[in-house]
C-alpha cells in the first residue's frame, strides 16, 4: 500500500467500484475507524478518496474474505502501515491464531455435519410428523410430544 495521498479524487461510488467494497460497508469502515474519514471536497463537501484508499480497501476485503475480524484487520493493517523492514512476526502470529480458530470452527461443523447426518438417517420421511425422529431429537426426548 503506498503511504502517500495521489492528485486523482475518487467519489465513494467510483470507490465502491474500484475496491470492491460496497459504499455502505466504507462509511462502516470510516465509523469504525478502519479507514480514515475521507476529505470531503466540491460544492456539495462530497466524500473524496484516492488511490490510497482504493489499496487500503482491497487489503480490508481480502482480510474479510479469509475471516479475520475487523479488530484483526485492523491489526494487520497497523503492522501493514508500519515499518517495512520490521520482521513479520506479529502478522504470523496474528494468520496463525486465526488458522487454529478456522480449525476449531470446521471441527464443530464436522461434528454439527455428524449429528444431523445421523439423526436423518433415522427417519423414515413418511410417518406421521407425531412420530418424526428428527423432530424428536430436535426436542430433545425419544417421543416428540405436542
Amino acid at each position: 500500500m503506498a503511504n502517500g495521498k495521489a492528485d486523482t479524487t475518487l467519489s465513494i461510488g467510483e470507490l465502491a467500484t474500484r475496491s470492491g467494497v460496497s459504499a455502505e460497508a466504507i462509511r462502516y469502515y470510516e465509523r469504525e475507524h478502519v479507514v480514515p474519514a475521507a476529505a470531503r471536497g466540491g460544492p456539495g463537501r462530497y466524500r473524496r478518496y484516492d488511490e490510497y484508499d482504493v489499496e487500503r480497501l482491497q487489503f480490508i476485503r481480502r482480510a474479510r474474505e479469509l475471516g479475520f475480524s475487523l479488530d484483526e484487520v485492523r491489526e494487520l493493517l497497523a503492522l501493514n502501515d508500519g515499518s517495512p523492514s520490521r520482521p513479520c512476526t506479529d502478522v504470523n502470529r496474528i494468520a496463525r491464531a486465526h488458522l487454529a480458530q478456522v480449525d476449531e470452527k470446521l471441527a464443530r461443523l464436522g461434528a454439527l455435519r455428524a449429528e444431523l447426518d445421523r439423526v436423518i438417517s433415522e427417519c423414515a420421511g413418511v410417518v406421521p410428523v407425531a412420530d418424526c425422529r428428527i423432530l424428536s431429537a430436535l426436542s430433545g426426548g425419544p417421543a416428540h410430544e405436542r
